[in-house]
This record gives structure tokens, C-alpha cells and sequence, in this order.
């Protein structure tokens, strides 16, 4: 049964070897649950779009939950410090299993994006709490890397499953599901954490607890009206509403800047962020975010309507990509007290992931699935190393008083990456894709029609292609040919984002250099 324990009481484990198996199926539950949701969304959202329309709010299908869960984090990781993160755990998981069920029932794409950003908080919570109460029920660092492989394990088995699973329910049943099946997850998950997980609890001095609330209010409307300038940038211009939008990002990141200088307990600890052996790990937990949500939300898009593969071909496709950053884990794990700078797999890690991007950018769409599938667990490995990776070196560089710090601020720029990657993606998708069906229309003589192809949506639903091309022919133009070369360019368009994410990827690479050689087999000693 689950207990209350002080950690100033540590020693080399909290509980005793059946308790605390006990308690790490719960915690391992909630890694599976934050795995899931994240790979699983992405196979099915080409058809999720097709079904509610509303291709404009893609890409704020990743953001909302980016979006909630970067603020999130730091502040829940935080309380937790204070009060024991065991009754946040319990509240993120019925939040984000209610959030689900709304998921499931979206009507509109406006709807499901709300629904998300609710998902994103219980999910930031998770994410805030789950990786530090490991380093709380075992505080020596050896075994606490054991536990951490069985976290990952999970995390990893999930993510194998996610995308395959998704892809299944969305070709055979509905895309509804795959939000659903977050709730027997979260049951589990709840019943293990609720049952088993002691309340550990820091000592505190009775000193006044002060939250950055301004400073989390701050970092929304900076990151929203950033991914709004983005969007709008491409399509408009330079007009009132993006010089606006611009202007907002600027005046808030300078206060955001400012403000968290003085704050005692900032949400971004800005001397954190400027510390010369720090700065390059935070970067590259930027960039690293970037390519792995561009690849994770835009290659099935790519697959499904750019290739027409089913879902269930996608999910397929997309799995050795998540796949490989197990691995990768695994692999750091194992290899990382055997080699004399662990830095140095972060070399091999960013070189990997821009080779497999640059790939898929050269391969047309008919080559045997093993090549895909290769290219795809290439960018999975590299990337597993270097998210790896960039956790062990922080961990080294830092005192123990800051280690939990830098271990969320690692993770809340990582999601920060990846919403930059979705975002820039995504708008540079749509102008490029607009710009190639514009040009393929004009040389059809069928400007007129251009409504019709004006989304992407329109090449993953397959009736709606049939019934177009229907009446194309009928109106005397070659349908088949005008909807490959729709196809064309959405291929186009996401490949020049494949590009972008290469250039992120190959940007970590010289960001690797400026890293201070780390020995992970001086820990013990350091703690």
C-alpha cells in the first residue's frame, strides 16, 4: 500500500525490491500512456483531417498539446519539488484520460484542437513528474539507470506499437479510436500509481511558495503568437496582422527575458540557458525536437497522401522510426560508460538523423518498404542517441541542486522544438503546396478548379478523389493526371521540410563541438 516518505531519508532505494517493482509498474504506465498518445495521433491525423476538414488547423493539432505541455512542465515539476508529485500524477492522468474521451468525440477540427491542448496539460504534468519521482525512489545513480531502462522500456514498447496501432484502428475501424485507447491505459496506470507509488514528499523550510504564474502566461502568448506569425507569415506577408504578431513575440520574449532574470523560481531560468556548458546541450534539445515532430507529424502525410498508402501501410512504416530512438536509448545506455567522452555520441546521433532525412527526400515513393523502413530507423537511432544523451551529459555538467532543473528545461525545449519544427513544416507545406498545384493547374488550362485542390486533405480521402476526378473527366480535363500532379506537389512541399529538419539536425552536429568532454563513469564521485 502506498506511503508517505520524507526524502531526506534517502539512502540507495526508497522501498524494498517487491514495493518498489510495484511502484515502477505505475510510473511505467504513465510512460506508456505519454508514449502512446504521442505517436499513435500522428499516422491518424491525414485522415482525421480528411474526415473534419480544416487542413489550416493541422499543424495546431501537435501545437496544442506542445503548447500546454511546455508550460506545464517546469511549473509541475516544480510543485512537485514542494509536495510530493504523486497527487499531480494522479490528477494528470484522469485530466488526460477525460481529454481523450473528448478527443474521441471531436466534431470539428477546432473542437479536437481545444480537446488537445487540454490533453497537452495533464500530459505536461506527466512529463514534469514521471523522470524525476525515478530519481526520487532511487537516489543512487546506478540503479536509478536500471529503473530508468525499465521506464524506457515501456516508453519504447509503446512506441513501437503507437504507430502501427493507429494505423490499424484508423483503416479498420475509426481514427476515434485511437484516442480512446487511452482509457484503459490511463485506468491502469491510475490504479498502479494510486495503489503502489509512495507520496514522497521534499522537507521544506516553511519558506513562502512563489510560482512564476506571470512568467508561464508570458511564455504562452509569446510561443502562440509566434506560431501564428509562422503560419500567416507565408500566405500573407508582411501585413498588419503578421507585423503585430511579429511585434508581440519581440516585446514579450524581452519581458519574458527581463522578468525571469529577477524571478527566484523562474519558469525559464535564463542563467541556466546562458551557462557556455549548458547553452549547446539547450540548443540541441531545440534542433533535436525540431527534426523528430517534423518527421513524426509530416512523413505520414507524405506516405498516405503523397504516396496513397492506407494508414495501416504508414503506421507500418513510420514504427521503425520510433523504433529507433528505443534503440538509441538502449544503445547510450550501454555504450555510454565504455567510451571516454559521452559527448561524442551526440556526434553520430545528429549525423544519423540528417543522413536519414536527406534520404527520404531522394526517395520517390516506389522503392521496397525494407528501404523505407531502414531510413526511417536510422533517424529513430540517431535521434534516440541524442535525446540520450543530451540528458546524461546535463546531468554531469550540473550540481545535484540543479539537476532537476535542467533535466525539465532539457525536456520543455525539446517540445518547444518540436512545435517550431511542426509549425515551420506546416507553413511552408501549404505555400509550397499551394504555389506547385497553382502552377500544375495552369498548364492543365484548369485554373478554375483550383477550390477543389486548394487542400491537401482532398489526396488522403480516396471517395473524394473518385468523385473529383469524375468530374474533371466530365469536364473535359484528365483527372487522373491532375490529381497525380496534386500529389507531386504535396511530395514536393514535404520534402522541402524534410530539408529543413536535415539542416536542423546538421545545425546539432557543429552545436556538438562546443559540448565540455564528459565522463559518465566519474558520477558516483561527482555525487
Amino acid at each position: 500500500m502506498a506511503t508517505s516518505i520524507g526524502l531526506h531519508d534517502q539512502g540507495r532505494q526508497l522501498l524494498p525490491f517487491r514495493e518498489s517493482v510495484l511502484a515502477m509498474l505505475g510510473v511505467a504506465s504513465v510512460s506508456m500512456l505519454i508514449a502512446l498518445d504521442q505517436t499513435i495521433v500522428g499516422t491518424a491525423l491525414p485522415r482525421i483531417v480528411a474526415e473534419l476538414k480544416g487542413f489550416e488547423l493541422y499543424a495546431w493539432v501537435a501545437m496544442a498539446y506542445m503548447l500546454a505541455s511546455v508550460i506545464t512542465i517546469p511549473i509541475f515539476g516544480r510543485l512537485g519539488d514542494l509536495f510530493g508529485r504523486k497527487p499531480f500524477m494522479l490528477a494528470a492522468i484522469l485530466l488526460f484520460t477525460l481529454a481523450s474521451v473528448l478527443c474521441g468525440i471531436a466534431t470539428n477540427m477546432l473542437f479536437l484542437v481545444l480537446a488537445r491542448g487540454l490533453q497537452g496539460i495533464g500530459g505536461g504534468i506527466m512529463m514534469g513528474t514521471v523522470f524525476a519521482t525515478v530519481a526520487d525512489l532511487f537516489p543512487d545513480p546506478r540503479l536509478r539507470l536500471r529503473w530508468l531502462v525499465f521506464v524506457s522500456s515501456a516508453f519504447g514498447l509503446a512506441n513501437v506499437v503507437g504507430p502501427t496501432l493507429g494505423g490499424m484502428l484508423t483503416q479498420h475501424g475509426s481514427w476515434r479510436l485511437v484516442f480512446f485507447v487511452n482509457v484503459p491505459v490511463g485506468v491502469v496506470a491510475l490504479f498502479f500509481v494510486h495503489a503502489f507509488l509512495p507520496h514522497l514528499h521534499h522537507a521544506r523550510d516553511g519558506a513562502r511558495l512563489r510560482l512564476d504564474w506571470l512568467g508561464a502566461c508570458v511564455v504562452a502568448v509569446t510561443f502562440g503568437a509566434l506560431q501564428l506569425a509562422i503560419e500567416l507569415l507565408p500566405r500573407q506577408g508582411w501585413t498588419t496582422s503578421t507585423i503585430v504578431l511579429a511585434a508581440i513575440v519581440v516585446v514579450c520574449s524581452l519581458t519574458l527575458f527581463f522578468w525571469e532574470k529577477r524571478m527566484g523560481y523562474p519558469i525559464i531560468p535564463v542563467d541556466m540557458l546562458l551557462d557556455r556548458k549548458l547553452g549547446p546541450l539547450f540548443a540541441m534539445s531545440v534542433l533535436g525536437g525540431f527534426a523528430l515532430f517534423s518527421l513524426v507529424f509530416y512523413v505520414p502525410l507524405l506516405f498516405q497522401g503523397g504516396y496513397a498508402m492506407s494508414p495501416r501501410a504508414s503506421g507500418m512504416l513510420i514504427t521503425p522510426l520510433l523504433l529507433g530512438t528505443t534503440v538509441g536509448s538502449f544503445v547510450n545506455n550501454r555504450v555510454v560508460t565504455r567510451i571516454r567522452r559521452a559527448n561524442a555520441i551526440l556526434y553520430v546521433g545528429f549525423a544519423l538523423s540528417a543522413f536519414a532525412s536527406l534520404a527520404v527526400v531522394v526517395l520517390r515513393g516506389n522503392e521496397p518498404h525494407l528501404v523505407w523502413m531502414a531510413c526511417m530507423g536510422a533517424s529513430g537511432l540517431g535521434l534516440g542517441l541524442v535525446g540520450t544523451s543530451l540528458t546524461v551529459c546535463s546531468q554531469q555538467i550540473v550540481s545535484r541542486d540543479h539537476l532537476g532543473a535542467a533535466t525539465a528545461m532539457l525536456q520543455s525545449l525539446r517540445t518547444f522544438g518540436g512545435m517550431l519544427g511542426t509549425a515551420m513544416t506546416g507553413a511552408l507545406l501549404g505555400h509550397l503546396y499551394t504555389m506547385g498545384v497553382n502552377r500544375s493547374l495552369d498548364s492543365y488550362q484548369a485554373t478554375q478548379w483550383f477550390k477543389s485542390f486548394a487542400s491537401p486533405e482532398l489526396l488522403v480521402d480516396r471517395a473524394d478523389q473518385a468523385a473529383l476526378i469524375n468530374r474533371l473527366v466530365s469536364a473535359g480535363h484528365a483527372g487522373d493526371a491532375m490529381m497525380n500532379s496534386a500529389r507531386g506537389a504535396l511530395v514536393d512541399s514535404i520534402h522541402m521540410g524534410l530539408i529543413v529538419a536535415a539542416v536542423a539536425a546538421l545545425a546539432g552536429l557543429c552545436l556538438a563541438w562546443f559540448v565540455p568532454p564528459v565522463r559518465v563513469g566519474y558520477l558516483e564521485a561527482r555525487q
